[in-house]
C-alpha cells in the first residue's frame, strides 16, 4: 500500500491544524523533505479557484493555487511524487493545463500524477464562463484533448469546447506517453471515465469503507478496465474510523503509541486491502499543535507502520 500526505496549511480550514496556517516558505520545505525522506509515495493539494460565500464558515477563503503548489514541491523534493486531490478539470484551458503540467513533470523528473474531478461548486463556474451542467462532458473532453497534446508530432483537437491547431507544443511529459490520470467521483460517468484511466480516487469520502466493492464492481465491469487489475490504484482519502490518540502524539505514552500503530496497521492491512485500496493518506491527528508535532509524526509513521503494512 501506498502513503500519501495532503501538505498542510495550502488551505486556511477553520480548525484544521491551526498552526499550519502561519506555515512560510522555510515551513513548507521542512515538511516536503520529510515526506521525500521518509518514503511517502506522494503529496496532494486540493484546489478551489475561490470559495463560495456560504461556504467561507466551513473552509475558509484561503486556498493557495495548486499548479503552484505542486511546481514547488517539485523543486523541495528529489523523489515524492506530485499529486492533487483533485485538480477540477473544467476550470482548465486544455492547452494551458498540458503546458503547465508537463513542465511541472520535466523538472520534477517525471514524478506528477494527475488526479481530476468535474467539480461542484456553481459559483466558481459562472465566474469561469463554464456551463455547469455540461461540466462532465467538458471534463472528457480535456482529457481527450490532453492526451493529443502530450502525445502527437503536431497535435490536432476539434471538440464541442475546444478548438486546438496548426501549433507545436513542447515540452512534453517525462512520463510515456503522459502522467498517470485517476478519476475522482463517486458517480457511475465518474466510474467509467476512471476505468478508461490509471486509477479512482473516492471523492468526497462522505460514505463507508464498506460502500467501496459495490462501486469497484461496476468500476471493473467497463470494457476500458481489462487488462489494469495489476495496475489500478484505488486511492481513498480517509484515515481509519475510530483509530485516535486522545491526547495527540506529543502527549502520548509509549503503550498508547503501540496500541496506536497496531490498530492502524490492522485496519490498514485487513479492511482497507479487503476493499481494494492501494493507496491511501497518512494524516497526523487533528490535535497536533506544531510544525515540530507534525514532523514527528511523520517520521513516526514512517517507521513505525509503513514498513508494517
Amino acid at each position: 500500500m501506498k502513503f500519501d500526505v495532503i501538505l498542510p496549511g495550502t488551505n486556511h480550514i477553520p480548525g484544521f491544524y491551526p498552526w499550519s496556517h502561519t506555515l512560510d516558505a522555510d515551513g513548507f520545505r521542512r515538511i516536503l523533505t520529510a515526506l521525500d525522506d521518509s518514503g511517502f509515495h506522494a503529496v496532494s493539494i486540493s484546489e478551489h479557484l475561490a470559495m463560495p460565500l456560504f461556504e467561507v464558515p466551513r473552509l475558509g477563503p484561503y486556498w493557495q493555487d495548486a499548479l503552484s503548489v505542486m511546481a514547488f514541491a517539485a523543486a523541495a523534493t528529489r523523489r515524492l511524487r506530485l499529486d492533487a486531490a483533485v485538480l477540477v478539470l473544467p476550470y482548465h484551458h486544455p492547452l494551458r493545463l498540458a503546458k503547465s503540467l508537463a513542465t511541472i513533470d520535466v523538472l520534477s523528473g517525471g514524478r506528477v500524477n494527475l488526479s481530476i474531478g468535474v467539480g461542484h461548486a456553481e459559483q466558481e463556474f459562472a465566474a469561469m464562463g463554464v456551463p455547469f451542467r455540461e461540466r462532465g462532458a467538458v471534463t472528457d473532453e480535456i482529457l481527450e484533448a490532453l492526451h493529443t497534446l502530450w502525445t502527437a508530432e503536431e497535435p490536432e483537437h476539434h471538440g464541442k469546447y475546444f478548438e486546438i491547431t496548426d501549433l507545436a507544443v513542447d515540452p512534453r511529459p517525462v512520463q510515456k506517453p503522459h502522467p498517470p490520470i485517476y478519476v475522482g467521483g463517486n458517480s457511475k460517468p465518474a466510474l467509467r471515465r476512471a476505468a478508461r484511466h490509471d486509477g479512482w480516487q473516492p471523492n468526497p469520502t462522505n460514505f463507508t469503507l464498506e460502500e467501496i466493492p459495490p462501486l469497484l464492481d461496476y468500476l471493473r465491469e467497463q470494457p476500458a478496465y481489462a487488462g489494469k487489475e495489476d495496475t489500478f490504484d484505488i486511492n481513498w482519502l480517509k484515515s481509519p474510523v475510530g483509530v485516535t490518540l486522545n491526547n495527540g502524539f506529543a502527549g502520548a505514552a509509549a503503550s498508547e503509541l503501540n496500541r496506536y500503530r497496531d490498530e492502524l496497521v490492522d485496519t490498514y492491512s485487513g479492511s482497507y486491502r479487503k476493499a481494494g485500496i492501494t493507496r491511501t493518506v497518512a494524516e497526523p491527528p487533528r490535535n497536533v499543535g506544531s510544525e515540530q508535532e507534525y514532523l514527528d509524526y511523520l517520521h513516526w509513521f514512517a517507521a513505525e507502520v509503513m514498513p508494517a503494512v
